[in-house]
């Protein structure tokens, strides 16, 4: 039974409980200030992200919302409940790092590394700096757009025919569009309309067609077919003569046209006072466009050709009748457009009854010519006896902008970046000559407009950043030189960002932005973690040797930064761990909404990656080379306190 006692036997505490909790206030005290400004630091980095506005404002401040308050809340925990909660749990005995076989692996791996790296010290920062270097020209060579493209797992088809289309044909064609589209076979449903549906909001003209192509889940699409292939594959097979085809996307449709008055990815507005003026300049501007890689459903928005029913009445005939203008006026309304006579009503609803020609009896000049006119002196007479019946033309509608008249020349674009193809498109028509006469001028609306707004936004809330992050820093340490030691980490953060877009194929937009600000906090935390650490090391040499030119050499300070650097490898791997293991799954997600994440994602994890290698061999470096200069011009070192 010795054995059954032995396991249920207490152990002495190796140390005491006052002991221990005097362990546990000590090192709280030495973590908890760095990790709370640490904490601070990623909280006023993302802070910019509130300024943006537009579209990327209401996509962004809820994400903004969401971290500010979840850090906050981090923050006010890590000094007060994160001590308890490690009194509570950390008790018995316990091992040092070196027992720990995957902290020895890594020391072992990271030491030799270190020394190697302050012992080259020209040819690591060299290095870096090349990296470093490196990196510009690739973020130039970058395209260019406002957001990544949001797959709705839908398409919307908006052809645009001839504006005096008649409603026969217009049905016609419609009809044969959604025949063609159902036979693709990742097609499940279609639904087309023409004209404009029932809402005072729509204002699309009969020549306007709106199809809706609702596809089947991916599982169910043929081997190695994307959106891509199944757009070019729908618009190769519904090329009809006199139609224009335009493809997009129901939401982002109608947040173009909701916000720029736009129905496609770009559009060149033409201001003028004139619109047969605008028709011709928008033809030239069109003719131009034509060609430029990356634009597709290129088409002038028409505003001349409509077709108007002009009844000229002629008074001289009128008075030989003995009729006036009023009673022409009535009769033409009432075979027409129709004249009420009652209402109907069902339930709780009202309806006005009215009655107007048959459209067998109005549905071409002569018969409208042939409408009869009550003459109380002659009896019945054809309407062309006192009128002059014809079509005339005119324009289909007629839009305005800011009080002047406007056409405009639209396009999609497609294999290309947005930025990249609207700047080539800028630089031709900048080039061309003869194309706006005195009093005209061109606007280039749509997404391109959204993406230099944010481009002007984010270039001023980059440099904000920096400065939030420095005094952050400043306040952490009291100390100029140690924040500059933490934010130096931010450029070299840059670097692995910029490789991870560019060899995933992304390109910059206000996602991806949006992603290196929250890149830099995250990069500055891990360097803070690092820098307490050293200057802990250096306390330890100061207590053990002094702090003089006389007591201490250039070898003291290299295995006391050492020692910083690998001795506390766990913590600084732990930082950077936590943050990978939360941003790489969504590499692999699928689904709704991953085609924005990913752009935001693919920063942070570079960023992690290349930061993260530069705080544990640059920083060291870095941190040793200012010691050695302390050393040398002041006789001592400047130890800065890292604890309450």
């Amino acid at each position: 039974m010795n054995w059954l006692k032995n396991i249920f036997k207490k152990s002495p505490d190796w140390i005491t409980e006052e002991e221990r909790l005097k362990v546990i206030e000590q090192s709280s005290k030495q973590v908890s200030r760095g990790v709370f400004f640490a904490t601070i630091i990623i909280i006023t980095s993302f802070l910019p992200v509130f300024m943006l506005t537009g579209q990327e404002g209401k996509l962004f401040h809820p994400l903004a919302y969401t971290k500010t308050f979840i850090m906050i809340m981090d923050a006010f925990l890590v000094i007060t409940l994160a001590p308890v909660l490690i009194s509570f749990f950390m008790k018995g005995k316990f091992r040092p790092d070196h027992a720990n076989p995957v902290n020895r692996v890594l020391e072992r791996i990271y030491e030799p590394i270190i020394k190697g790296v302050l012992k080259w010290r020209k040819t690591t920062i060299a290095i870096n700096i090349i990296a470093l270097i490196i990196t510009i020209p690739l973020l130039k060579s970058l395209g260019s757009e406002f957001m990544p493209p949001l797959d709705e797992q839908s398409i919307l088809f908006m052809p645009v025919t001839l504006p005096d289309v008649s409603n026969a044909e217009a049905k016609r064609i419609l009809q044969v569009q959604d025949k063609i589209i159902k036979s693709v076979p990742e097609v499940d449903k279609v639904l087309g309309k023409a004209g404009r549906a029932s809402t005072a909001t729509d204002n699309s003209p009969i020549s306007m067609i709106e199809t809706i192509i609702m596809l089947k889940p991916k599982a169910k699409w043929r081997e190695g077919k994307t959106k891509k292939d199944i757009i070019n594959e729908l618009d190769a097979k519904l090329q009809i003569p006199g139609v224009v085809n335009g493809w997009t996307q129901p939401i982002i449709n109608r947040i173009n046209m909701l916000a720029t008055g736009i129905r496609t990815d770009v559009g060149v507005k033409v201001y003028g006072q004139n619109l047969d003026t605008i028709a011709s300049v928008s033809e030239r501007v069109r003719k131009e466009l034509e060609g430029t890689p990356g634009i597709a459903d290129l088409y002038v928005e028409p505003v001349t050709g409509g077709k108007y029913l002009s009844i000229d009445v002629r008074r001289q005939d009128l008075a030989r009748y003995g009729l006036n203008v009023d009673d022409v006026n009535q009769t033409v309304e009432t075979a027409l457009g129709g004249a009420p006579i009652g209402n109907t009503i069902e339930g709780r609803q009202r309806f006005s009854i009215s009655v107007r020609l048959a459209q067998d009896y109005r549905n071409s000049v002569e018969h409208i010519r042939r409408i009869p006119i009550m003459s109380a002196a002659m009896g019945e007479v054809p309407l062309s006896s006192v009128a002059d019946v014809q079509f005339e033309d005119g324009p289909p509608m007629i839009t305005s902008d800011n009080a002047m008249l406007r056409g405009a020349v639209l396009f999609n674009v497609r294999g290309r970046d947005l930025g990249g193809t609207v700047s080539e498109a800028i630089s031709k028509m900048s080039q061309a000559k003869g194309i706006l006469p005195q009093g005209y001028y061109l606007e280039w609306s749509g997404q391109y407009e959204n993406l230099i707004r944010g481009q002007q936004t984010l270039m001023w809330i980059a440099p904000v950043v920096l400065v939030i992050i420095f005094f952050s820093l400043y306040f952490a340490f009291h100390s100029i030189r140690e924040a500059f030691l933490s934010l130096i980490t931010v450029p070299f953060a840059l670097i692995g960002g910029a490789y991870m877009i560019y060899f995933w194929g992304v390109n910059l937009s206000v996602a991806v932005a949006v992603g290196f600000i929250a890149l830099f906090g995250i990069a500055v935390e891990t360097g803070i973690v690092m820098v307490i650490y050293l200057n802990d090391a250096m306390q330890q040499l100061v207590k053990e040797k002094g702090n003089s030119v006389a007591t201490l050499t250039r070898e003291d300070l290299r295995r006391a930064v050492i020692y910083g650097a690998a001795k506390r490898l766990r913590p600084k791997l732990m930082t950077v761990c936590v943050s990978l293991f939360g941003l790489v799954p969504v590499l692999w997600a699928t689904g709704v909404g991953t085609d924005v994440m990913k752009p935001i994602v693919l920063p942070m994890i570079g960023g992690v990656l290349t930061s993260s290698t530069h705080i544990l061999l640059v920083t060291p470096l870095i941190f040793l080379m200012t010691k050695e200069y302390e050393l040398r011009k002041h006789g001592k070192l400047e130890i800065h306190e890292v604890h309450h």
